[in-house]
């Protein structure tokens, strides 16, 4: 017995003297590691050079490796919830699915699911035909700008692991009985190996995730096989894309590098296939291209950024952090504007007019982000200020809207934007009030109409040389707007079958111009100047597929397109055009009286012939906001409680598909000091899917002990979000002085990824603020354990404070 153990011990002999061979070479690396330090250290002295020299390098590798390992553990959540079940990944997005996920979508989505894991290996050569034609020629020009040059793919393989639908919606109302649309979230973690070049360094990406809402639309329905006639396939909003960057080109993978890299490939879906722009797939012959590929606007969304506010300072001066240098990037899906940039100011002043061609007011988001301006070295170094995001079907509902947004993944910071909705006529009557409207706003090129352009094809184009056929291709331009198609390869006849939608400012000046360019040679092949005036004269302001001669061409040379023209109407209040059975009123909030509640710039009232004078007044001289008094955290008071609606039980608050912020409707009073005689505190929260973000709104304190008559306490709350207890994820409401009954109704948010939601707690404490030399006591606490709450709706509850040392479990 006692051998045998003596020979079970000996087997482990061998790893023992592996270590010891492996902790010698550790020793020695570290040796010389040692001796490299000092030698640059040596080197610095001795050459007299900077400290800067020594000190740079360091800071630069030790900010690399903070955000190589933030990134990567972030993708890691991300591909282990890609591998997950089915039912599990549609459970935990339900609450970016409303009210349409039940089981019997569940079942759908896992159906979809079976089908993409058995299609998913047929993709890879789409999909390395995607890379190659359209995304590689984008990421070449853009990287050009930051003078980086040879940048081509060289392999891509898609994985073994497909996309995942997380939920699934299918419409059976507003909608036309020829089609089929339906809503799939689409999620994509894959383990693809893409490998390519740069300036003839190696390297690749892995770990690319893909997540977004997309949308299928199957129209029109016909009676012979397949019974579709077509599919129109887009993703509503820009989807969430990242990835990580391996290879020799490692050494690159600085937040700057990839920003452009990812920049670029966004760009190009977004071209391809985010609203307005759709990827069109013809399934039967019978079935004319135009009637898929032809745009088909809703409406024009009309933005005014005003201002920001209290903005975070990330430049540094001698003095410490100075001020910043801020710009907005203004995104409605494909569609994006950029600000200028004001020098030295926090709380700067744009008044910056946009308009965005809206294709869906239903689930389309507007965001607009914030930025300090920084003078790069050819990758952008810019600061991130926050953002902020807005259903456009909240103002699809309200007709015009002004509202301040206070900034997410941001200390401190709002902005002030101003929005109406300006659906589409064919009446001629709409007009010259639609004119005479846009010239109301002198610092804006406001549009009047929208014009939608079909381009089927081009016929008997001249050759550009001798014995060859041209590589033509099209630019279309309407005002200062203007579309490249891509290029047909040695053909006379090329097919486009390609549709643009162009803001016009005065339909009865502005022209449509079409050049028709070889590739090769950069010379002119044709050319055509259509008036939009003449598409007044037509029936319904559209011109269907018609060929038309060439200008500065051969006498045969045609283009055959179709165009429509639509007039934008005033603004007004529509009904809600969701099809889900909860509604959000229709009226604006009442106003509050008293002193806390702030004063907020009224609506402007709907736009009709005798009201240009109002509207005129609103734009020139609309008052300022006066809620600035408020927490940089907290929403303003007025958006956010709603008195005059007496709920009898819990309070009811809508979802963020029926408001912007939580509302909160008057609870019941409760009589209870809680389990510990501490009080009891009314909370609201809620988690967005879509933004990524925990929302909680501190209502009221009920019933803090009066201990002594003669010291009543100021209370206040203040939050943190757990584990950590870090400074950046504090939060705290004002004081109210002297009272047992505090109300607050403020409304805090934290950004958290879903993965990590259910892994969080909130930590709740109540204290009294007695001045400066008595400190802040400690009144009671709660700990909130955010996975013992479904929040795909908000929820809100009465919880019992505890004493500091023994919180709730």
């Amino acid at each position: 017995m006692a051998d045998d153990k003596m020979t079970t011990n000996s087997k482990f002999v061998l790893p023992v003297s592996s270590d010891e061979n492996v902790s010698v070479l550790a020793v020695i690396y570290r040796f010389f590691k040692k001796v490299a330090i000092v030698g640059a250290v040596y080197l610095v002295g001795y050459m007299q050079w900077s400290v800067a020299w020594l000190i740079g390098p360091v800071i630069l590798s030790l900010m690399r490796d903070q955000w190589r390992r933030e990134n990567e553990y972030r993708r890691n959540l991300a591909k282990t919830a890609a591998m997950s079940s089915e039912k599990d990944i549609v459970l935990a997005r339900l609450d970016d699915l409303p009210s349409w996920v039940f089981f019997p979508d569940i079942e759908r989505a896992e159906w979809l699911n079976r089908i993409l894991l058995q299609v998913w290996p047929n993709v890879n050569r789409y999909a390395r035909s995607l890379l190659k034609e359209t995304i590689e020629p984008a990421v070449i020009e853009g990287l050009a700008n930051y003078k980086l040059n040879g940048f081509k793919f060289e392999r891509m393989i898609l994985g073994t692991i497909a996309p995942r639908v997380g939920g699934v919606k299918v419409y059976d109302k507003n909608l036309s009985r020829d089609e089929i649309i339906m809503d799939v979230d689409l999620f994509y973690a894959g383990d693809c190996d893409i490998s390519f070049v740069l300036r003839r360094i190696r390297g690749g990406i892995k770990d690319l995730q893909i997540h977004g809402m997309l949308r299928v639309v199957m129209k029109p329905l016909i009676t012979k096989m397949p019974l579709v006639g077509g599919l129109q396939i887009f993703f509503l909003n820009n989807p969430a894309i990242d990835f990580n960057l391996v290879g020799a080109v490692d050494i690159l993978d600085m937040p700057g590098f990839s920003d452009v890299l990812r920049r670029c490939i966004v760009e190009q879906i977004a071209k391809l296939m985010v609203l307005p722009n759709k990827l069109p797939i013809k399934l039967s012959d019978e079935i004319p291209t135009v009637d898929l590929r032809m745009p088909e606007p809703e409406g024009v969304l009309r933005i005014h950024l005003v201002q920001a506010q209290n903005l975070m300072k990330k430049d540094v001066s001698m003095l410490g952090k100075g001020k910043s240098d801020p710009y907005a990037v203004i995104t409605v899906g494909a569609q994006q504007w950029k600000t200028k940039h004001i020098d030295n100011d926090i709380n700067p002043r744009w008044e910056f007019w946009c308009e965005a061609i809206i294709s869906s007011r239903k689930s389309q988001v507007l965001q607009c982000e914030l930025w300090d301006w920084d003078p790069g070295m050819g990758i952008e170094n810019d600061d991130y200020l926050g953002r902020c995001s807005l259903d456009i079907s909240q103002v699809v509902r309200a007709g015009r809207m002004d509202t301040w947004q206070t900034l997410q993944q941001a200390k401190t910071g709002k902005v002030h934007l101003r929005l109406s909705w300006h659906r589409l006529s064919t009446d001629l009557l709409d007009l010259s009030h639609a004119i005479t409207e846009t010239q109301l706003v002198k610092n804006a090129e406001l549009s009047s109409a929208v014009v939608s352009v079909y381009i089927d094809s081009c016929k008997h184009l001249p050759s550009a040389r001798v014995q060859s056929r041209p590589d033509p291709y099209l630019i279309v331009t309407v005002g200062k707007r203007s579309e490249h198609t891509a290029v047909q390869m040695r053909t006379d006849s090329p097919v486009y079958e390609i549709g643009y939608s162009f803001l016009v400012q005065n339909p009865e000046i502005d022209v449509l111009e079409i050049r028709v360019l070889d590739q090769k040679t950069g010379s002119q092949l044709g050319q055509l100047s259509y008036a939009i005036s003449w598409l007044l004269k037509e029936k319904d302001l559209t011109m269907l597929n018609q060929p038309m001669n060439l200008q500065k061409s051969g006498p045969e040379t045609k283009i055959i397109l179709a165009a429509q023209l639509k007039i934008l109407k005033e603004a007004i209040k529509e009904k809600d055009y969701e099809e889900e059975s909860v509604t959000a009123p229709s009226e604006p909030e009442p106003e509050l009286t008293g002193p806390s509640a702030p004063t907020a710039p009224a609506y402007p009232p709907p736009v009709q012939p005798s009201h240009t004078e109002e509207l005129k007044d609103f734009v020139d001289n609309a008052p300022p906001n006066q809620s600035d008094n408020l927490s940089e955290k907290s929403i303003p008071v007025e958006q956010i409680i709603n008195k005059e609606v007496d709920v009898p039980q819990e309070s009811q608050i809508p979802s963020e598909r029926d408001s912007p912020k939580l509302v909160h409707r008057t609870s019941s009073l409760t009589t209870s000091a809680g389990e510990a005689g501490l009080g009891r505190i009314l909370l609201s929260l809620r988690y967005s899917m879509q933004n990524q973000v925990l929302y909680v709104v501190v209502h009221k304190i009920m019933n803090i002990p009066l201990k002594d008559p003669s010291n009543v306490p100021d209370p206040y709350v203040k939050l943190y979000l757990l584990p950590g207890r870090s400074k950046d994820s504090k939060r705290k409401t004002v004081v109210v002085k002297d009272s047992c009954m505090p109300e607050f109704d403020e409304q805090f948010e934290w950004a958290i990824p879903l993965t990590e939601l259910h892994s969080r707690q909130l930590e709740v404490t109540v204290a009294t603020h007695k001045g400066f030399l008595t400190g802040s006591p400690v009144i009671g606490q709660v700990i909130v354990h955010l996975n013992q709450y479904d929040l795909r709706e908000a929820k809100t509850v009465w919880l019992d404070l505890l004493p500091e040392a023994s919180p709730r479990d």
